[in-house]
């Protein structure tokens, strides 16, 4: 990845990563539209996965890293 990513950095879900992953296999295939579209925060990281809040009132969700863009 060109830019780090790190608590505090805002990014979107890449539709073409997620879709057809083992995540997307193992819960509901019908994302929402927001998670690909608007903006959410980093609120966490561990090896593999990040912790996204959107500003959606929804719960935050762990995405793999390789499944995130950067916005700058």
């Amino acid at each position: 990845m060109a830019t780090k990513i790190k608590k505090g950095t805002f990014v979107k879900v890449i539709k073409e990563k997620l879709e057809g992953s083992l995540e997307a296999k193992a819960s509901d295939v019908r994302f929402p539209a927001y998670i690909f579209e608007s903006k959410g925060e980093i609120l966490d990281l561990n090896d593999e996965y990040a912790l996204v809040r959107f500003y959606t009132p929804t719960p935050s969700t762990w995405f793999r890293l390789d499944q995130l863009e950067v916005i700058p």
